[in-house]
């Protein structure tokens, strides 16, 4: 007979607004992802539209709303000068060092930054729940840590021992390798076991327990489908995009938003903000991060000339200086989120 539970089920934000960021995050990008399919959509280049909504809509103005909580708030600027003055000149002087070397030497890099920012964000959401569950046992803390990481890094490296695909992080050539195959092949047993391990041990603690740590147990599962569903099971750009970065983008927008109306003492525009509402805070994003892509466009890319215009033609030497500066913003994002969260005195997602 189970017993009575012990404690309260541990939410982020809320119930409500918990299930929408991580399950329906997912939900609404595996469900846009088989639709896509059964048009054909799977087989072809993202559309211009799809593009549009979800890379520049979720992908790049997600990476600008790490801002609210760093350099439009006067009061963190002050707490950490230093910080907020070193880091994008670091990463824009270690880019352009990279890019006068090799153009693909700066995008390799900065594609496993990404990969490591991305892979640290799931294991940041399930640190997160930890932090808010009572007394979890020693036993739960790792197992929570070896699935989440199992979930992310095994297609990974099955990525890495089946390139090339019809996909890539930022363009094709970024990723180093293929690697052996057979390494992909013998970790299999491992990442399943793990998995099946994870979700054994929720299902004795509501037999035991009378309780499942819902939220968090969501964030593993959902982590574990989508990224084999992007990586493994799906070799096209319309799956990729769609199963990567909806459940990335969307719970951190809502994480920043809901941490920093939380906090005391916001002056300065992120006050402004903040009273202004989300609805504005989103535009706010979508037009930033528009205008990102403008720049890229007109000065590097040239793929949209019927959207942005025309735009500029520059030296290698002087692309070597601009890539890393139009990089920035992403740069920065993976660096300083490293940091930011540890304010809240919880780990950093």
């Amino acid at each position: 007979m189970a017993s009575q539970p012990s404690t309260s089920q541990p939410w982020l934000f809320s119930r409500n607004l918990d299930l929408a960021a991580f399950g329906g995050s997912s939900l609404l990008a595996v469900g846009l992802t088989l639709i896509g399919w059964k048009l054909g959509l799977g087989q072809t280049p993202l559309p211009l539209w799809a593009w549009l909504a979800v890379v520049v809509g979720v992908d790049v103005a997600h990476v600008h709303a790490t801002w609210l909580r760093t350099y439009l708030d006067p009061g963190e600027l002050k707490t950490h000068p230093w910080r907020y003055a070193l880091v994008p000149f670091v990463a824009w002087a270690m880019g352009a060092l990279l890019h006068s070397h090799s153009s693909q030497l700066f995008w390799r890099v900065l594609a496993y930054l990404a990969v490591f920012h991305f892979i640290r964000q799931q294991a940041g959401w399930v640190a997160l729940y930890q932090h808010k569950e009572p007394a979890p046992s020693a036993f739960d803390g790792h197992l929570d840590r070896l699935a989440i990481y199992a979930a992310t890094v095994w297609p990974l490296l099955w990525w890495h021992s089946h390139l090339p695909r019809a996909f890539a992080w930022f363009m094709e050539g970024d990723f180093a390798g293929p690697v052996a195959a057979w390494l992909a092949s013998a970790t299999l047993p491992l990442y399943i076991a793990l998995l099946a391990i994870y979700t054994l041990r929720q299902l004795i603690r509501w037999k035991t327990e009378a309780f499942i740590p819902v939220g968090k147990s969501i964030v593993v599962l959902s982590t574990a489908l989508t990224w084999h569903l992007a990586i493994v099971t799906f070799n096209s750009d319309w799956a990729f995009t769609l199963l990567n970065v909806l459940p990335h983008g969307i719970p951190y927008m809502i994480l920043v938003w809901q941490r920093s109306r939380t906090e005391s003492g916001k002056t300065g525009l992120a006050a402004a903000l903040l009273k202004a509402g989300p609805w504005v805070f989103a535009g706010l994003l979508i037009a930033v991060a528009y205008g990102e892509e403008w720049l890229w466009d007109l000065g590097i890319w040239h793929d949209h000339p019927g959207l942005f215009g025309a735009g500029w033609d520059f030296t290698i030497m002087a692309q070597a200086l601009i890539v890393p500066l139009l990089a920035l913003p992403q740069a920065t994002h993976y660096l300083l989120d490293g940091f930011i969260w540890k304010s809240v005195k919880a780990p950093a997602p």
